[in-house]
């Protein structure tokens, strides 16, 4: 029954190694059609050594102590489960893998972060990144913030005060205009009032008592 039970094992490592070896080989040639791209590279041998290590923690030896009475009256049924059971969990774990690289849109976003690393590589300062402490980081966004609303603020302030400037002109202008208007009025009056003055002087001269008196 020993032999059997370590036969079947044997057997199942071996099935198991096919099969993560045939597994691989797919995901080596996916990676191999994706070498111009780095992060999905890294993302694809990322995901092979996660599902290795999950099939290498699924062993025959482990499955079949959770099926003991099993295992030890139908070694080969309990075999034949777990071949079934280790191809569902590999089919079942590379359609997840695909299907989040798929809907995730992971290739493009992979390719836009290599881009933008490769545009990153002349900038002479670091990135903000995260410092840990929430409070802080929002005060560092907020400080920014606030710097370019107090930058607004001066230059509307400059245009305010350049604004006022010209309206200030102008009406010193205006009152130098009313101030010249008045003296040229009160100046007119004066010569009138003088002009009213002789013309008076000139018509008391005419008077009939003084020239009209002896007759």
């Amino acid at each position: 029954m020993e032999e059997s039970e370590k036969s079947s094992e044997s057997v199942s490592a071996n099935s198991h190694v096919d099969k993560a070896e045939d597994g691989s080989s797919n995901r080596n040639d996916s990676v191999k059609s994706s070498q111009s791209k780095p992060r999905l590279k890294l993302f694809s041998k990322v995901m092979e050594k996660s599902l290795q290590w999950l099939l290498d923690n699924a062993s025959f030896d482990r499955f079949s102590r959770c099926f003991q009475p099993l295992s030890k009256q139908n070694p080969q049924l309990t075999e034949a489960m777990h071949k079934q059971f280790i191809s569902q969990l590999q089919t079942l774990v590379q359609s997840e893998i695909s299907a989040v690289i798929e809907e995730g849109d992971l290739q493009v976003k992979f390719e836009e972060l290599d881009r933008l690393e490769e545009l990153a590589k002349d900038t002479p300062h670091a990135a903000w990144r995260p410092s840990g402490d929430p409070e802080q980081d929002v005060c560092s966004g907020l400080v920014s913030y606030y710097k370019k609303q107090e930058e607004y603020m001066r230059i509307q302030l400059k245009k305010l005060q350049k604004e006022n400037a010209g309206l200030a002109q102008k009406v010193q202008a205006g009152r130098e205009n009313i101030t010249q208007t008045e003296q040229h009025i009160a100046s007119g009056v004066e010569e009138w009032r003088a002009s009213l003055e002789d013309l008076e002087a000139f018509v008391s001269t005419l008077s009939p008592s003084e020239h009209f008196g002896s007759l």
